[in-house]
């Protein structure tokens, strides 16, 4: 909203439908509306950020599908799956108090810029230990933790950032258009990183375009233009660095979101055996990998475009709760499945109801945080979803050498449903909540 320069009210203030298309005239000249659900793209820095995050995670994607055929390949062991995850997840452990500071503290696209540089450095390390010809896992492995060490710093970093892209009344939106990005992205990159990897009998082609990819998103973030706040630079202090975890400790509805999230996806995500189950149980091949890889991300974005044209408006919080306890049902289904069709729709809802809940608890972090404060949130917030998806690849490694892959899959998707009943107990805070944010201004709001 632009101020009254003036000092006093306005003088011959146009109606509210004509004074949307004067402080919002780029929005006008493209027939976007106050309730369109495109509203976040007219604004550049957010159009270039989600450009940026399309190619780094198009790359990752792509990369991961390449890592993965190729460890196992090499091992042919399940557990060896979950120690990638492990390796990438161990990094962000340890160094998510200084990446949370880092992104209070210093510029948000610099710091991504630098992130997604470095992930191309990570992927040209993978080509450099193929091209090597090496048969041991422990080369990438290490490459892995390196891989684990730049997104401790652009996950908090990426998530902090988008309130400075876009006004609060725009946000819901922005954040079902950001996972839009992501979904899309997630189908794609491994859709196109198994059939690269078939098609070039190899993950050397797979690591050079994860490279380019990864330096295109750095170059990228370097024509997004902030609208920075005033934000007190605090000195690093042991006050400083936990102030996080006090912020989430004392207002439950966002304790109770993330950890949610935490202990549903750590007990019930597939992700790390799906090539167990695209070779031994689906008898498939990279290219079959590749479909198991993007059906979540294809229902995810379905969900994640319905939610930019019609925002939640109520009873968010039962609606979290369901379809976390949807996504332990979808993980069964999957876990039982022999059918490759009925596999990817297993998984796509899983997705589908995986997003839900991520476009609510991203909304309530990001807006009930101040911005002085929202990368350190973030960075205990990425310690929940980092937990949640790599060391949840760890666990459902352990779990499958322990009892096998199946089981593995099914227990696990019970034990979602049986957190999200725990947790509807345990926070009623989480329960009763309603609607997300207030919504955009009542003058604004009048005729639209």
């Amino acid at each position: 909203m632009h101020s009254d320069k003036s000092g006093g009210k306005e003088q011959n203030a146009p109606p509210c439908a004509d004074r949307f298309v004067a402080e919002y005239p780029l929005m006008a000249s493209l027939g976007i509306s106050r309730r369109d659900g495109r509203t976040a793209f007219s604004y550049p820095g957010f159009t270039y950020l989600q450009t940026a995050r399309f190619f780094s995670i198009v790359g990752i994607e792509m990369q991961s599908i390449a890592v993965g055929w190729q460890v196992y390949e090499i091992t042919h062991r399940a557990l060896d799956l979950g120690l990638v995850g492990l390796a990438q997840f161990l990094p962000g452990m340890l160094l998510f108090l200084l990446s949370g500071h880092t992104a209070d503290r210093y510029n948000r696209a610099r710091v991504l810029m630098m992130s997604y540089g470095g992930m191309a450095v990570c992927s040209g390390l993978l080509l450099s230990v193929t091209f090597a010809g090496r048969h041991s896992v422990l080369a990438i492995y290490g490459v892995m933790v390196l891989v684990g060490v730049t997104r401790s710093f652009s996950s908090p970093a990426g998530r902090a950032i988008l309130p400075q892209v876009v006004p609060e009344e725009e946000f819901q939106s922005a954040v079902a258009w950001g996972a839009t990005v992501l979904q899309t992205a997630t189908i794609l990159g491994p859709a196109a990183g198994g059939l690269v990897y078939a098609f070039f009998r190899g993950p050397s082609a797979v690591y050079a375009l994860a490279m380019i990819f990864a330096a295109g998103a750095s170059a990228l973030m370097l024509r997004v233009k902030l609208q920075v706040k005033a934000r007190t630079r605090e000195p690093i202090s042991r006050e400083t660095v936990l102030a996080g975890f006090r912020y989430i400790w004392t207002h439950k509805i966002i304790l109770g979101s993330i950890s949610l999230d935490l202990f549903a996806v750590l007990l019930g995500g597939a992700v790390a055996l799906l090539p167990v189950y695209a070779r031994d149980i689906l008898k498939t091949g990279p290219w079959g990998l590749g479909l198991l890889r993007c059906s979540p991300a294809l229902g995810a974005g379905a969900m994640a475009i319905l939610l930019a044209f019609r925002p939640l408006r109520g009873r968010s919080g039962q609606i979290m709760l369901w379809c976390v306890a949807g996504f332990g049902l979808f993980t069964i289904l999957f876990g039982l499945s022999r059918s490759l069709a009925l596999s990817m729709a297993a998984l796509a809802l899983v997705g589908a109801s995986d997003m839900i809940s991520m476009v609510i608890r991203g909304v309530l972090v990001q807006l009930a945080t101040p911005d002085e404060m929202r990368g350190r949130v973030s960075a205990v917030d990425m310690i929940f979803i980092g937990a949640s998806n790599e060391l949840g690849q760890f666990e459902s490694g352990v779990t499958a050498a322990w009892f096998g892959s199946v089981p593995a899959v099914v227990l696990g998707g019970a034990g979602a449903i049986l957190v999200t009943a725990l947790w509807a107990w345990m926070f009623p805070e989480l329960r009763r909540a309603d609607r997300l944010h207030p919504g955009p201004p009542a003058d604004l709001m009048e005729k639209f």
